[in-house]
């Protein structure tokens, strides 16, 4: 409640643009009327029903502006989360604003470089090149001569995305406890993840670092070019990096023009891509044209490191697996693969799994194998995932998005070039690291690190627990649907495991009582009655009434 009296206002616009799209009966339902002491008639400003859900999802974001613009740009990297048809939605959002003035750029750029803008720069351009909802991009030339492009924060950015994702997170809660389809599409999750994408890309000194990362990757290879980054001149909110003179690939009659084999390019553009994903498990996660630069001597420049994407060795191996089984058409490898890289919810369906698995597979069955996209062939697994709610690791959706990406790209270059072809080696690659002596040896070392530090805290677990259990405090919750059942079956091992203790007693007192009168050479008889001959009887009536019983059991 105090962060909506914090930001009233913000609430306010958000649930009026919710329901100039059809969504009111959400701000209704979310009880923001009494809160914001909105007129209730307002609730009937509905967009006519010929506009899809999708439609007005994204017109919802456009109307609030860049922060929710981002937001509905990084879900739409998430196909496992959601349905296709918002998906496709959200991919059309454009992040275009208009620049800020240059006297607030000079003002960042003096106040985060502690040094007056003359005395670092022999030239700046005031007049930005690029403008976006986070920032925009300046020219300039340092005193020591370098061409520099200059990324600036756009002020006040970092205040008004923390306010709005805490928003977010607050209204998120809300839905999640009063829908099931909100709680089903992991709506908090969604944002909480989103929220820290977003804020790790405030951050340019951390997308400097991305830059120089990628750039180790590629430092002995002549075909890919990525900036250097001048870190006197970079802070949390400028970014100083080796200005980049090139044509971009969205300009392909101008690559034509200049005499570029665009065959070649595309080659290059796959093989670095594909090289960050499945060899360095570090990759640029936006590469779309605009990020990609053909320089004078053919190279191949990669801008824009904000978004990146991480791949664990574990992830690898299990997505090499994922991939071959759905070439292969095996439907039980999908689903071990899928089980392996995904989390699976409690209440799981593995039949319907199956058949949907299944029915992926013969969507590829006729394809030949070197005309399958493997970037929509993943995004269409992450598909049969959202459907089930399994849940996906970030990375690797972003990864599914990244391929789909790529081969948009390759499509408009060289819609003949095929990416699976081009994968093939790298997939070889991956299968024989992935059984190396190096990788096995580190898995063997790795497990028996583990196993050690498990048998030490043995002795520690131990303690809690018995601290727990003498202080009462141990809860022991079984749920079991026949338990009735269970309970008669209790009851029975309970019964004979009684019996068994009195006819081991009863055994003991027999012994006793021939020891005794063997010691004694005395007869044992009492009260007329041959004590040791009537329980030799006894005790062998109930040793066979016990073996009949177990037995007739068939639990022998």
């Amino acid at each position: 409640m105090a962060v909506r009296i914090r930001h009233t206002g913000r609430y306010r616009e958000i649930a009026m643009a919710l329901m100039r799209h059809g969504f009111g009966y959400m701000v209704e339902e979310l009880g923001l009327f009494q809160v914001l002491s909105l007129p209730r008639r307002w609730v009937t400003h509905e967009t006519p029903e010929t506009k899809t859900l999708g439609e007005r999802i994204r017109m919802v974001l456009e109307d609030l502006g860049p922060t929710f613009v981002k937001l509905g740009q990084l879900a739409s990297t998430r196909s496992d989360l959601l349905p296709e048809s918002i998906i496709q939605e959200l991919v059309k959002l454009q992040d275009q604003v208009p620049p800020f003035s240059s006297e607030a750029a000079r003002s960042i750029l003096e106040e985060d470089l502690d040094a007056p803008l003359e005395d670092m720069f022999s030239w700046f351009d005031d007049t930005p090149v690029a403008a976006a909802s986070i920032g925009q991009v300046h020219l300039g030339r340092l005193k020591s001569g370098e061409e520099v492009a200059v990324k600036v924060q756009r002020p006040g950015a970092l205040q008004t995305i923390t306010r709005d994702l805490g928003i977010l997170r607050d209204l998120t809660t809300l839905a999640e406890k009063r829908w099931v389809w909100a709680k089903r599409y992991q709506m908090v999750r969604l944002v909480e993840e989103f929220s820290k994408s977003m804020l790790a890309e405030m951050d340019y000194s951390r997308e400097g670092r991305n830059t120089e990362k990628i750039a180790l990757q590629f430092r002995s290879d002549p075909h890919i070019f990525i900036p250097e980054i001048y870190w006197q001149f970079t802070s949390s909110r400028v970014l100083t990096m080796a200005y980049v003179d090139g044509i971009t690939l969205s300009q392909r009659d101008q690559l034509e023009k200049a005499g570029f084999d665009l065959k070649l390019i595309a080659k290059k553009f796959v093989n670095a891509m594909l090289h960050q994903m499945f060899i360095e498990g570090f990759f640029h996660a936006d590469p779309h044209p605009g990020n990609l630069l053909v320089r004078k001597d053919g190279s191949l420049a990669f801008l824009d490191f904000g978004m990146v994407g991480r791949l664990s060795e574990d992830i690898k191996d299990h997505l090499s697996e994922l991939i071959i089984a759905l070439m292969r058409k095996n439907t039980d490898s999908m689903i071990r693969a899928i089980l392996h890289l995904g989390l699976l919810p409690d209440d799981h369906d593995m039949d319907a799994l199956h058949r949907d698995l299944n029915a992926l597979r013969d969507e590829y069955y006729d394809i030949p194998f070197a005309e399958i996209g493997i970037g929509k062939a993943l995004n269409d697994l992450f598909g049969v995932a959202q459907r089930h709610a399994i849940v996906m690791p970030p990375d690797l959706t972003l990864l599914g998005k990244s391929l789909l990406t790529m081969e948009g790209v390759i499509q408009k270059l060289d819609p003949a070039l095929s990416i699976i072809d081009m994968a093939e080696p790298f997939g070889r690659k991956l299968v024989k690291e992935r059984f190396s002596a190096r990788r096995l040896r580190s898995k063997l070392l790795g497990g028996a690190t583990g196993l050690a530090e498990a048998l030490l805290d043995l002795p520690a677990q131990a303690r809690q627990l018995s601290a727990l259990v003498s202080k009462g405090k141990l809860k022991v919750e079984i749920s079991v649907p026949e338990m009735e059942s269970l309970m008669r079956k209790l009851d029975q091992i309970s019964n004979r495991l009684s019996f068994s203790i009195v006819l081991l007693a009863f055994s003991i007192i027999m012994v006793g009582l021939i020891i005794g009168s063997s010691l004694n050479r005395q007869s044992s008889i009492l009260w007329h009655f041959p004590v040791i001959g009537i329980g030799f009887v006894v005790a062998f009536l109930m040793v066979l009434w016990l073996l009949l019983a177990i037995f007739k059991s068939g639990k022998f």
